[in-house]
């Protein structure tokens, strides 16, 4: 009888301990149960209250309906701040332009179409621009070798096209991880999106899947490859993106269009030919406004999480906390004249400034060549990705030869 009496005890099913009884929503139970609850939600700190329970019983060697209920369990968690931290959910602020184009270059769309192997190239991945009023094939720049493209070549791709037709007013995306933190509920700016908003181009994103949205790219994807891709074999990887510009050109000026009655893009919207936004590479930092950046930060706020280290990441950099707001949720704010993450605590009565990172030129433009320091030197072999981009940018630049 002793022996099952102590085992009892142990498990916390006995009598109760003497001395003032605890309070809350576990008040009523063995301080056992509630030492062991707090045991397993910070060693599993994923298991949620029904986890919890069942895993209890097998600790505790009982029964699981003689063990309070999944309901008491939350409360209990969430009195004992054991509760796991959800981000509130935030979006980008768009501009409030009407999302159907009236002019050529109010709005471009950009996406990259899905890997396909080309004979004597390999996988390539397209990048195509396609301007929604006109229906111009602003670029479409072939990614050898790659199966999801970069920030650098995206940027690339913008580039040849501004030196091609001048700069847009916007650039419609859609939500792949390279322009958009889809894995985020409080979603920072991406890296290009911050560079496009520099030079003066807003962004804006899909709402709906393609074709329901992005109908012209989609288009824009099939016509290219069946122009330029199908059945051909190139002898060699650089001969394919001089095909695929010949073949742009066509669709552009010989190349009937639906949607002019037939009559090629350049033909039936002559004013389709620049923007009259100029971009010349040498001139992009200039053009680059950071005042842009700071305005369109200023109007938005994030959540995160602290870790345990006091650390958090906003736009793919890490910032240090003091320990004492580990663990706990923050709120973000951005302030413009000291360009300063203001971090503020849940309740209100904490905040702590932070210098912003990757907000400068020189983090923007990522691999823009030093086009006023051109030096004399020969590639060292075999060329990298970024050299092959650097190299392309310079023979698109007007006179440059190579």
């Amino acid at each position: 009888m002793a022996a099952a009496s102590a085992t009892r005890w142990a498990v916390g099913l006995g009598p109760p301990r003497l001395g003032r009884p605890a309070t809350g929503a576990l008040s009523h139970v063995k301080p056992v149960i509630r030492e062991t609850l707090r045991t397993l939600r910070e060693t599993h700190p994923g298991w949620g209250p029904q986890t919890l329970r069942l895993e209890l019983s097998k600790a505790l060697g009982c029964k699981v309906e003689t063990l309070p209920s999944r309901a008491r369990i939350a409360a209990w968690l969430h009195e004992a701040q054991l509760t796991r931290g959800y981000q509130r959910h935030t979006t980008l602020e768009e501009p409030s332009a009407p999302r159907r184009p009236t002019t050529p270059h109010e709005e471009w769309e950009l996406d990259a179409q899905g890997v396909q192997p080309v004979q004597g190239v390999g996988a390539v991945t397209l990048i195509n621009v396609a301007d929604g009023y006109s229906r111009l094939k602003v670029e479409s720049w072939g990614c050898i070798g790659c199966r999801k493209p970069t920030t650098a070549d995206y940027q690339l791709a913008c580039r040849r096209a501004f030196l091609r037709y001048g700069r847009p007013q916007r650039i419609s995306l859609d939500h792949d991880t390279v322009f958009y933190d889809s894995n985020c509920a409080s979603p920072f700016p991406s890296r290009l999106h911050l560079w496009l908003l520099a030079l003066g181009i807003e962004v804006v994103f899909i709402t709906q899947p393609p074709p329901t949205a992005h109908a012209t790219i989609e288009r824009t994807h099939q016509l290219l490859t069946q122009q330029a891709l199908a059945g051909q074999t190139f002898g060699a990887a650089q001969a394919m993106q001089p095909a695929l510009d010949a073949r742009r050109e066509f669709l552009n000026t010989e190349y009937p269009s639906r949607t002019w009655q037939g009559r090629p893009p350049l033909t039936a919207c002559p004013q389709a030919q620049h923007s009259l936004r100029s971009y010349t590479p040498e001139t992009e930092i200039a053009l680059l406004d950071l005042s842009r950046i700071y305005a369109y930060l200023a109007r938005q706020h994030w959540f995160r999480q602290v870790s345990q280290q006091g650390q958090f990441s906003l736009g793919g950099y890490i910032y240090h906390l003091e320990a004492t707001w580990a663990r706990q949720t923050i709120e973000l704010t951005f302030d413009p004249d000291t360009q300063e993450f203001v971090c503020t605590s849940a309740d209100g009565q904490r905040t702590h400034r932070l210098p912003a990172q990757g907000l400068r030129q020189q983090d923007l433009v990522g691999e823009l060549p030093p086009w006023d320091k051109l030096p004399v030197y020969q590639r060292r072999l075999p060329l990298t990705p970024a050299t092959v981009r650097e190299d392309v940018l310079y023979q698109d630049q007007t006179g440059m030869i190579l």
